[in-house]
């Protein structure tokens, strides 16, 4: 009859405890009792402030900057909400840990972040119930920096009073084991050498694997990522656990290459998007428009043209910037159909609708820019007679809605599944859609959508759908 159970198995720890354990239980089962009763003690205690550590550590970081700054924000009127989760969450960690230390510093501590905590959500309520600009802003400047830099202070203090505490606590458990230890020698001197030569081994067995995973740990967060040999044991767990380290680094290694190609392959087609953009034809024209009308004696609409063109080189470079607000991107869409007009005023009207209340939602430079300017070249270009260009942005309960259309020549059904295809797969014949496409989809995901209907003699309509919840980065895509 086979013996399946894990106490018996040899290449287990489990197996090779339960026998030995066995073979010196009579001498050695007081010594077990004190051990366990000295562990279990000291690590309850240990235990304590190490979950009391790793709870202060859950403390967010970045506490100060960010009530800092969405205090700054609601004060000079750039935000109407205050950070009272935030605070909240302070409080919330100061109450919990105070339940749970004992360390008179370590409570001092606490209560003082709880104590500052409150403080700050009083300051805070007198900033909202504060009108005047300068008297907000005093007391931010005098009162909100100063708390929130005096919490995450203490909090840094409780986790420094509390590693203190951790080292008392171990240095006694190193006191005890110690004691304990000599005595066991004691003890292992008499019994036979056979049972002394099987702990020792055993010992070896187990902290050996542990101490090399250790190393291979630190060596993975070092930013060794290549896969290695295992560690050789003839323990299943120990042998199954080194494997599955290493095959973690062999895919955090090939996701952080991945990540690296897309960041690259991100910052091309940002690149090769302002080359597209900036097309000398398209200022050559506009030069030429602007000294035909001052030829003509039209030197108001010529200057108006050069202020246009200014706008729209200030808004198309934008500091550098690759997330932009919806009223920045309006901006150059103005700019560039005002220099359009003055092209094709024989052929071309627009109407730009934009909610203002969506003005300050931000999304990829150069979104909207490509699909007017398929709007002009592709749709009321080969048209006869004048059409009209529709740029409309509002919000529905979950998105935000911006349409680009005209009232162009349209396309088949055919043309029109021919130029999806395009737009989807990164064709270079549509590359201005193309890029705006892809762009929206690296930093919405599946949450964003990109429309294209048209009909024939009718005209083409581009319909851009993005979650009105989503957060960007103010300065890139990345």
């Amino acid at each position: 009859m086979r013996v399946r159970n894990s106490r018996f198995n040899k290449n287990t720890v489990q197996g090779k405890m339960y026998r030995l354990i066995i073979q010196m239980f009579v001498p050695i089962v007081a010594i077990l009792v004190i051990i366990l009763a000295m562990i279990v003690t000291r690590n309850l205690m240990y235990a304590s402030v190490s979950g009391n550590i790793v709870k202060a550590s859950g403390f967010n970081q970045n506490f100060k900057n960010e009530i800092d700054l969405q205090m700054y924000l609601y004060v000079s009127g750039s935000s109407d909400e205050l950070p009272w989760s935030d605070v909240s969450s302070a409080k919330e960690l100061a109450e919990e840990l105070l339940k749970n230390t004992t360390n008179p510093d370590s409570r001092k501590a606490m209560r003082n972040v709880l104590t500052l905590s409150n403080n700050l959500s009083t300051y805070m309520k007198r900033i909202e119930q504060t009108k005047q600009y300068d008297e907000r802003m005093k007391l931010l400047q005098s009162n909100i920096y100063g708390i929130t830099q005096l919490i995450e202070d203490y909090i840094y203090s409780y986790l420094y009073y509390e590693a203190g505490e951790m080292a008392r606590i171990q240095s006694n458990l190193d006191f005890w084991l110690t004691i304990e230890i000599a005595f066991i020698i004691m003890v292992m001197v008499i019994i036979t050498p056979i049972v002394w030569r099987r702990s020792m081994k055993l010992s070896r067995s187990i902290t050996g694997p542990i101490e090399d995973m250790k190393t291979r740990v630190e060596e993975i967060g070092g930013g060794d990522l290549s896969k290695h040999t295992p560690v050789q044991t003839d323990d299943t767990s120990l042998a199954l656990l080194s494997t599955g380290i290493e095959d973690m680094a062999e895919r955090l290694n090939k996701q952080i290459e991945l990540n690296r190609q897309e960041q690259i392959r991100l910052r091309d087609i940002e690149l090769s998007l302002i080359q597209a953009q900036i097309n000398p034809h398209f200022l050559y024209n506009t030069l030429d428009a602007i000294v035909w009308l001052i030829e003509i004696g039209k030197n108001d609409q010529a200057e108006q043209m050069v202020t246009s063109l200014s706008s729209y080189f200030r808004s198309f470079l934008s500091d550098g910037r690759d997330i932009v607000t919806i009223e920045e991107e309006k901006k150059h869409i103005t700019s560039y159909l005002e220099i359009q007009q003055v092209r094709y005023r024989d052929i071309m009207e627009y109407v730009i609708d934009i909610d203002p209340s969506i003005e300050n939602r931000k999304l990829p430079k150069l979104t909207l820019q490509p699909l007017v300017e398929n709007a002009i070249y592709h749709g009321l270009k080969p048209k006869r007679g004048k059409g009209l260009i529709r740029v409309t942005g509002r919000k529905d309960e979950n998105d935000i809605i911006l349409e680009v259309s005209d009232t162009g020549t349209g396309m088949e059904q055919e043309e029109l599944d021919a130029l999806r295809r395009r737009v989807t797969e990164e064709d270079p014949t549509s590359f201005g859609l193309t890029s705006a496409y892809k762009r929206l989809k690296l930093l919405y995901g599946d949450s964003c959508s990109f429309d294209i209907d048209s009909t024939p003699g009718e005209g083409t309509s581009i319909k851009i759908r993005i979650p009105r919840k989503a957060e960007i980065d103010n300065e890139t895509i990345l």
